[in-house]
């Protein structure tokens, strides 16, 4: 089973030294624009690894992510009215081809060749 990870944002002074917190955690991605790694380490250690990372004479702050607490599910979402009116037109135009393509056919028997 895979351990819990949240996502973390550590700003640096340098990039380069930004290569240094891979013992730390995995790192997603990181911004030479805007100096800053993002990156994943293991919810069970995490108090303790952004306490051992703000020591870190490179790292100017560190940010967690707040994306594991947002809802995924919706108790009360509503359903979109546009799609289920296009549903509606769809189905009604694939049965009306259904119903000419079994008209043609039962209008058009297939010639018996002798």
């Amino acid at each position: 089973m895979r351990e819990r990870r949240l996502g973390v944002a550590v700003w640096v002074k340098n990039t380069r030294a930004a290569k240094n917190l891979r013992k730390f955690g995995t790192i997603h991605y990181i911004s030479k624009r805007l100096n800053y790694v993002s990156m994943y380490v293991d919810a069970n250690q995490i108090d303790e690894t952004i306490r051992i990372m703000e020591k870190l004479h490179f790292v100017t702050k560190i940010e967690r992510s707040h994306r594991h607490e947002i809802p995924v599910e919706y108790n009360n979402a509503r359903p979109d009215k546009a799609k289920e009116y296009d549903y509606k037109q769809e189905k009604s135009q694939l049965m009306a081809l259904a119903e000419t393509l079994t008209s043609d056919e039962s209008s058009h028997p297939a010639a018996v060749s002798t």
